[in-house]
């Protein structure tokens, strides 16, 4: 063997023992890094200074910020935005990602709710919308849509969820399938929770009820589903005064309803965290769930 092929061989073999020093175990699997989701629901009255109370926790929080609907109290005008809601959660605007409630509604057609929030809201006359944090899949929805065009959003979804089948999908949107309150009747929401549950969708948060409330997986008819039901949250908690529990439905497992705050999920690979962070600190429920 002469010296130059000797060198060669030398040569590859310094390369390959390179390669692999730069190599650790699972090499060529991409992981993403955690993703944090925080935010909360009726939120902001010029009334109140709770919404310039959790606005001030956002600061401290950095990760995507999610609204749950009746983000500006009294009735989602443009005054209402510009003077109630932009002093304190908009100064979080450019990393919001918001939902419509029944607030917003009071002017025609949200009007102003899309104008404010622009492009971030989804289309206009619409408000849904999905998108992509690390491994996870997030579906905005509209609970607020006249008939037909609910139907219509209920197409799109399951069209959205076969396009996008993440292991793991999370949706949030204003009106809960299921409350602990007085007495609302949210029915018109359940053709969006099929849809989710069909799809193997993990995570429901809501607002409209201004508590917090926690609920075990479960299917669209309330039966307990440890290893398919949806988990719901309700977060009604941004800012606006709080309300008082009814009867407590099958499934809830934590109720709070003496303080405001912020919900805060940690989705990772496979699984996620929440936290609800109260305005006085610390933490007031936490708890961990893997992905279907």
């Amino acid at each position: 063997m002469n010296l130059t092929h000797l060198l060669r061989r030398a040569g590859n073999a310094a390369l390959l023992l390179s390669l692999g020093a730069c190599q650790t175990p699972g090499a060529g699997a991409r992981v993403d890094p955690p993703q944090v989701l925080v935010g909360a629901g009726d939120i902001a009255s010029c009334d109140s200074d709770q919404d310039e109370a959790t606005a001030a926790m956002l600061d401290g929080i950095e990760g995507t910020v999610f609204t749950l609907g009746d983000n500006a109290y009294p009735d989602g005008t443009a005054e209402d935005f510009e003077r109630c809601y932009a002093p304190s959660w908009g100064r979080h605007k450019q990393r919001t990602r918001p939902t419509p409630g029944n607030h917003e509604y009071h002017s025609a057609g949200a009007r102003s709710y899309f104008e404010y929030f622009g492009e971030a809201a989804g289309e206009p006359g619409k408000g849904y919308y999905s998108y992509e944090l690390g491994d996870w899949h997030v579906v905005a929805l509209n609970t607020e849509l006249p008939e037909e065009a609910r139907a219509e959003q209920e197409r799109w979804l399951r069209e959205d969820l076969k396009a996008h089948p993440a292991r793991c999908t999370l949706a949030y949107m204003h009106r809960p399938l299921f409350s602990s309150g007085l007495g609302r009747d949210n029915t018109g929401v359940k053709p969006l929770w099929e849809a989710l549950y069909e799809a193997g969708a993990d995570v429901v948060v809501t607002g409209h009820d201004h508590f917090y409330e926690r609920f075990a997986p479960q299917t669209p008819e309330g039966g307990a589903d440890p290893e398919r039901g949806l988990r719901q949250f309700v977060v009604g908690t941004g800012g606006m005064k709080l309300y008082a529990f009814g009867t407590t439905l099958a499934n809830s497992e934590v109720r709070l309803a003496d303080t405001f705050g912020l919900m805060k999920l940690t989705l990772k690979d496979g699984a996620y965290t929440w936290e609800f962070l109260p305005v006085e600190g610390g933490v007031m429920d936490q708890g961990r769930g893997s992905c279907h």
